[in-house]
């Protein structure tokens, strides 16, 4: 104490500025934050405090993280210490290591507050796209695919679906993180949340029962898409393109038709449309047309387990119930009809609400097939909405499971 009393004021300035100034070496493995001080696509290199000087440089080199791109002299910029000393003396240090940590911090807030992040498509396979956010992998499902990207491919072709996935590689996308597991090293992404989202105010505009002109941007087996106003799109089931019965989208629609549709029910982000419609209802009037105990010609369209679909005109078609056929002990019905064939039927019920035409097979001579009963009647309708139900069934995209080793891709 006496020897810090006799020191002249500029030795103790002097000594308060070492005091202050004290070195203090971080460790490997520490973060530190540097200026930086010269930057090239080779090395940057930082002043650490005043004191130190560190470089990074090669694989260290942290290019894809805004914070890191571009940096100029005066920045400053957080990195790791890799090594205390390299060849010339200086820190080695690393915008990769801190860079990922930042990277999983900000997917960790993502995750938490249901914040869209972006991140680049690297490969795709059959169950969906692996994506990198900065340098951590992650996979986006198909099924999460925004529906301007959804793989609709005609007969679901695997091998299309595939190709369309691979030609995503190298884009980006706007996603919301669905799954954050970092023990299992497992991300998995939406896009469709995050498109969502975004649309939610443009959808608002919407209302059901408006109509809307659109253009065709993909046809697939249970019906079209078709877009229109701002980035908007929507589904036309089979069940709604005509009033008439349709095995094929395709042999009304192709991708790039014009159609005007009515909207008729919004769900979330998902928007239907019906462009029958805007149609006149054939069913109105059936009536004057057709009458019960009338014997027509028509063209059987469809043969199926439990009776014909069978063609009057161009719009209206009927059923005749296996009951009516009259198929011997052991016949199956494929054996004495198929499609295609032009015959006889009488007419033994009209329903126009429900668009129902029931009809009898007419034998050579005018005779019907078989007395149409009751419980048969009942059997007829049952079957016919259990198709109706298993056609939309098939008409709902199908999930592509995913193997463990796939999610965590």
């Amino acid at each position: 104490m006496e020897e810090k009393k006799n020191l002249t004021p500029e030795q103790e300035q002097f000594a308060k500025l070492l005091e202050k100034d004290k070195l203090v070496v971080p460790a490997q493995g520490e973060a530190v934050r540097g200026t930086v001080l010269a930057a090239s696509k080779a090395e940057v290199r930082l002043d650490i405090g005043g004191i130190l000087v560190g470089v990074v440089r090669g694989p260290e080199l942290y290019g894809e993280a805004d914070e890191y791109a571009n940096l100029k002299p005066g920045d400053e910029v957080d990195a790791t210490v890799v090594d205390l000393e390299n060849e010339h003396g200086e820190l080695e240090l690393s915008f990769r290591i801190a860079g990922q940590e930042k990277a999983w911090d900000t997917l960790r807030e993502a995750y938490q507050d249901k914040k869209t992040v972006k991140v680049k498509v690297i490969d795709g396979n059959k169950g969906g796209v692996l994506v990198r956010f900065r340098q951590i992998s992650g996979f986006l499902p198909v099924s999460q695919l925004a529906p301007e990207n959804y793989p609709r491919v005609s007969g679901g072709d695997k091998s299309k679906i595939l190709e369309k996935l691979k030609s995503f590689v190298g884009m980006d996308m706007e996603v919301k993180v669905m799954t954050l597991d970092e023990n299992e090293n497992k991300i998995i992404f939406s896009e469709k949340e995050a498109w969502s989202e975004n649309q939610k105010d443009v959808i608002s505009k919407y209302q059901v029962g408006a109509v809307v002109d659109g253009e065709v941007t993909a046809v697939t087996d249970f019906g079209v898409f078709v877009s229109f106003g701002d980035n908007m799109e929507g589904l036309i089931h089979i069940s709604e393109l005509a009033w008439k019965r349709i095995d094929n989208p395709g042999d009304l629609y192709k991708v790039g038709d014009s159609i005007k549709a009515e909207i008729i029910n919004i769900n979330g982000s998902k928007i239907f449309l019906s462009a029958k419609k805007l149609l006149a209802d054939p069913w109105a009037g059936v009536g004057e047309k057709y009458k019960i105990g009338q014997i027509v010609k028509g063209k059987i369209l469809k043969v199926n387990p439990f009776g014909l679909f069978v063609e009057l005109d161009e719009l209206i078609h009927g059923l005749a119930h296996i009951s009516q056929l009259g198929l011997g002990s052991g016949v199956k019905i494929e054996d004495l009809y198929k499609s295609g064939t032009v015959m006889d039927f009488e007419i033994t019920s009209i329903e126009p609400k429900e668009h129902r035409l029931g009809l009898h097979v007419v034998k050579e001579g005018g005779k019907k097939a078989k007395t149409e009963k009751k419980e048969e009647v009942k059997e007829e309708k049952a079957e016919e909405k259990s198709e109706k139900k298993e056609e939309e069934k098939e008409s709902k995209p199908k999930k592509v499971k995913k193997t463990k080793k796939e999610e965590k891709e």
